[in-house]
């Protein structure tokens, strides 16, 4: 018999921490090969863990809401047992672990590696983290705010704790910094230098939690319903964003007349030969994509004073869920795609995210966002970006509307398919000028359609 141990999978490339949303088994129960063992949670989808062998769970090392790096070592699973293994009673215990200072996503971004912090974090398994214990486990964002604040080792100790068994969680060093006062120590702390972080900075990424509201007391007849973890989760990354990126929105509208009515003709001889529903969606993206080729500036991302354009054309395309919720799923290589190819991809990941059938990989890697907000009968509207993405478009409602339009007789008047389009971009990488071309481009593409195309 043998000891197979179950690590934290690879959910993403930038996604480096994983919360452990329910145990489907418990020490004790066997267990086969591929079954599910446990499902976890990301800040972009949730995700079911399969058994990598078959035997026996002998230990889980985490508990129910516990955040995990990638890579540690969640339970361990004992191979060539014909039966469980007794037990007096089921413990859950936490393994030793050395801190990792690799940033996890949307925490610091260091420009050099930075040295490691010399904390003593490793626990003992199945030792309770508590205020008074010199082991306590620290997670490494906490780490690298105490290094950067030069917080001592005593004063981290001495620091209570609101998260799970007692440990510091960064709203709790956050608030002792903010009480504590900035210390002065830090500047010149050469050793962690490259670690330092603006506390504004910090404090722009607290978590989004009802107390940030400052809403103390309720009057009238009200009902008081608490956000589930997901919407917590996008109401963080909106305010972020708009605490990252110096918003601005274009406006343009644009004829689909053409569009509409190709797209009427051929829908159905589509889907009996392509066997997938065309949608404007991928049309959209196809006009996008062509555009985005044109104005390569549209398709990056910021890092620091340093502009990070995208080779890779990844469109990341908004999608209501049933709960009310939001998700991205990201159509990968848009620009190597046909329209066949981008309509099978939409359809796909639209009704994976619908079914909550989306892989961790499928929300990662966009480059550039587009959402259809006419799906809801609205004409337009002014999108957040997605960071760290540095554009987003949105398109409105499609509707008739009597035009004036220049023909060879002269002008006339006629009844055309109107879309407004608008467009909202980061100004410290895109200005209005290059922002209202792309918009227009993007416009011109679509009333551009040629209505004798083939699919």
């Amino acid at each position: 018999m043998a000891l197979v141990d179950l690590v934290m999978p690879k959910l993403g490339e930038s996604i480096m921490e994983a919360t452990i949303l329910k145990w489907h088994k418990q020490p004790g129960d066997p267990v086969k090969m591929d079954e599910t063992v446990l499902e976890i949670a990301t800040d972009k989808v949730d995700s079911e863990v399969p058994s990598t062998t078959a035997g026996v769970i002998e230990e889980l090392l985490f508990k129910v809401n516990d955040v995990v790096p990638i890579g540690t070592v969640i339970a361990r699973i004992r191979t060539g047992a014909a039966e469980p293994a007794p037990a007096s009673k089921p413990v859950i215990t936490e393994p030793a672990r050395e801190t990792n200072t690799q940033n996890f996503q949307d925490a610091v971004v260091v420009e050099s590696t930075p040295k490691q912090p010399a904390y003593n974090t490793a626990k003992p398994a199945g030792q309770p983290a508590n205020n008074n214990s010199g082991n306590r486990f620290y997670s490494p964002l906490v780490l690298n705010i105490a290094a950067s604040e030069g917080i001592s080792m005593t004063e981290l100790e001495a620091l209570p704790g609101t998260g799970n068994e007692g440990r510091v969680t960064k709203k709790d060093i956050l608030e002792y910094l903010a009480n504590r006062g900035r210390s002065s120590s830090t500047v010149s702390n050469r050793e962690n230098r490259e670690m330092v972080i603006p506390l504004a900075k910090v404090e722009s990424q607290k978590e989004y939690t009802p107390n940030n509201n400052q809403v103390g007391s309720y009057t009238g007849n009200v009902e008081i319903i608490e956000m589930d973890r997901m919407r917590k989760l996008i109401a963080d990354h909106m305010v972020r964003s708009k605490q990252t990126s110096p918003h601005v929105t274009s406006f343009t509208e644009a004829d689909v007349t053409n569009l509409v009515m190709w797209r009427e003709k051929v829908k159905k001889d589509f889907e009996k030969r392509e066997g997938t529903k065309i949608t404007f969606t991928p049309l959209f993206i196809e006009a996008i994509v062509r555009c985005i080729k044109k104005f390569p500036l549209i398709n990056c991302s910021l890092d620091g004073n340093n502009i990070i354009i995208k080779k890779d054309i990844n469109i990341g395309m908004a999608t209501a869920l049933p709960s009310g919720n939001l998700i991205v799923p990201v159509i990968k290589n848009a620009d190597q795609l046909n329209l066949v190819g981008l309509s099978r991809q939409v359809n796909l990941l639209a009704d994976n995210a619908r079914n909550g059938k989306l892989k961790a990989d499928d929300t990662q890697g966009g480059t550039f966002t587009l959402t259809n907000v006419g799906t809801f009968g609205s004409l337009m509207g002014t999108p957040i970006i997605n960071q760290p993405q540095v554009a987003i478009m949105a398109v409105g409602a499609i509707k008739k509307r009597p035009m004036v339009i220049e023909t060879s007789a002269g002008d006339s008047i006629a009844i055309r398919h109107m879309m407004y389009l608008s467009m909202s971009y980061d100004h410290r990488i895109v200005d209005g000028s290059l922002g209202a071309t792309f918009l227009t481009a993007v416009a011109k593409e679509l009333e551009n359609f040629s209505p004798s195309r083939e699919f």
